[in-house]
This record gives structure tokens, sequence and C-alpha cells, in this order.
């Protein structure tokens, strides 16, 4: 759903895309729209636009000696849920182009048009803006702030943080999915109550990033490393670094050749005979409980193995 960086964005959009461009004639309207009919007609006009939080003012103005005399009209525009303006030839405008504004210029020949695949969106006649609406987050960041601080004590910021976010009144412009990004960059709890999470920026400077900030954030590691002692901060004359060997050939080549101790052979422990043998585990659980026991374990014979008894093998 288009909301306030969209809205921004769509508005530059037209004003660098009809920059230059001069229109003429009536302004066309779907039949299947149910928004209103716009009653404007002339025989050259320019089109300019900006945008303001969820809503977008398109402003006519017609060019001096155009006839019908008459004064710029303006219309405001909120794009519901699929709303935007594309630049189409005329003669093969996009599907769902329920608004339409036609160039002057014969070949060729484009048209700038409102499209709404879902028909949510709506314009209305005269240009003001929703009276219910705060200021801007992106054009009048200074007022949006002070809008928000000055009204704490309003019960709608006894909300969550989640829901409070999406009153327009204070944060014109975001939405959904805005403030789940918000939320997630800032580590705050949805559910967190608005007024608390708010009231610590009361006293907050403009452009510190205050309790709010990430806690991995570059604005802090900045600060720490700043105000935390090092280890050398203390010394007079610190010690030079020392240095390992280079691990370049050339360097290798001037090192003296390391030699190693030579290791006797292993013969085992039988050198001497006074030290423990050492045993395997096995043999040395067995002798361990051959030592507890004072007896060997017999030896499990096989069932189909032969008896020997004095040299006579018996057969079954």
């Amino acid at each position: 759903m288009p909301e306030g960086p969209e809205l921004h964005l769509a508005s530059r959009f037209v004003n660098q895309a009809c920059r230059g461009l001069v229109f003429c004639g009536a302004v066309e309207k779907s039949p299947v729209s149910r928004n209103p009919e716009v009653p404007f007609e002339s025989s050259a006009y320019c089109i300019s636009s900006m945008a303001r939080g969820k809503e977008l003012r398109l402003t006519l103005s017609p060019l001096p000696g155009a006839l019908p005399v008459r004064e710029p009209l303006a219309l405001v525009f909120r794009f519901g849920m699929t709303g935007s303006f594309q630049l189409a030839p005329a003669e093969a405008l996009p599907p769902h182009a329920h608004l339409r504004f036609y160039t002057a210029s014969a070949a060729p020949r484009l048209a700038l048009c409102f499209v709404d695949i879902r028909r949510f969106g709506r314009w209305d006649l005269g240009g003001e803006w929703q009276p219910d609406r705060g200021p801007c987050v992106l054009l009048e960041y200074e007022q949006f702030r002070e809008n928000v601080l000055r009204n704490l004590a309003d019960k709608a910021f006894n909300r969550p943080i989640c829901e409070a976010l999406l009153n327009q009144r204070f944060f014109n412009g975001i939405g959904n999915y805005l403030r789940a990004e918000i939320l997630f960059r800032l580590r705050i709890p949805p559910f967190e109550k608005a007024r608390t999470v708010l009231e610590a920026l009361q006293h907050q400077r403009l452009g510190d990033p205050g309790p709010l900030a990430p806690k991995g954030s570059k604005f802090r590691k900045k600060k720490s490393q700043e105000t935390l002692p090092g280890p050398m901060d203390g010394m007079e004359c610190p010690p030079p670094l020392i240095k390992g060997p280079s691990k370049t050939p050339g360097a290798q080549r001037d090192l003296p050749e390391m030699t190693t101790a030579p290791q006797p052979d292993r013969p085992g422990l039988q050198h001497d005979p006074e030290a423990p043998i050492v045993l395997e585990k096995g043999r040395r659980r067995r002798r361990r409980q051959q030592a507890t026991t004072g007896r060997r374990r017999a030896r499990k014979r096989k069932a189909d193995s032969p008896s020997e008894e004095s040299g006579v093998t018996t057969a079954s």
C-alpha cells in the first residue's frame, strides 16, 4: 500500500515527467470510476505536484493567453492500495487509467494517467489537505516532532506504540510496513505503551539519537571510543610495539635455523622397572576386576565347537 515515501516519489515523478510539457483539452475520467468529474478545460496548461504524508496535490495551471481564461485547479489524491501515476502514449493507455491529462503535441501525444487497479484511490476538488492529518514526516519534520511531543497527554498515546503509529493526526504518512520497520530497527517492543516510549524524547535535543537509537548504532560506538581511556593513556613513555617476524620469504631466509632437541626413541616404560605399567582401558578394567575378585573370568566357548577330551573327538 502506498505510504508517505511512495507519495513523495510519485510527486517527484510527476514534476520531472511533466517538466516542459504543455497539456490541453479537457480532463478525461473513465466511466467505471466513482470519483467526481474534473470540470477543467484549457487550450494550454501545465501540471505540477507536491506531496504531504499520504496525500498528493496536483495543480493544473493555465498558461498566459490560454482560453478559456480561468483560475488554476488543484486536485488532492489519496492512492488507496494500488494508486500511481504513469506517463504513456495516448494511443496505448495503460489498463485501469481512471483519470487522464493529454498533452498538446500532435506526435507523439502523451497522457498523464492516474492508474488504480483496485479502485480504492480517490481524488477531491479544491486542493485542501485533510484537516485531521498532521504535518508531513518527510518535509515538515520539526513541526511533526513538535506536534507529537506537545500532545503526549492525548488519549491516543494510551494505546500500544504499534497502534499509535497509524494515527494520521500525529504520524501522517506512516502505515503498516513503515511502523514495522521503525519498531524493528529501533528494537522497541510493539505493544509497549506509546507514551512510555515517546516521553523520553521530550527533553532530547534535535539531531541526538537519544534512548531510541539501536544499541549497535555508529553514534554510540563512536562516543564510547572517544570517552573510554585506552591502555596506554596514563603512561609517559609507552613501550615500543614488538612486531613478530615477517612471513615473507626474504625475511624467513635471514632467520636462524630452528633446531629441536633430539627425542629419544620411545621403547615404552620398560626401561624403568619401578615405573607403573600403563595399560589400555579394557585391560586395566579386567586387571582391576581380577585383583578384587581373586579369579579370572572364564572364557566363553562356542556351542558348536567340538569338545576335546584326552584327544578323543565326539560327534553328535
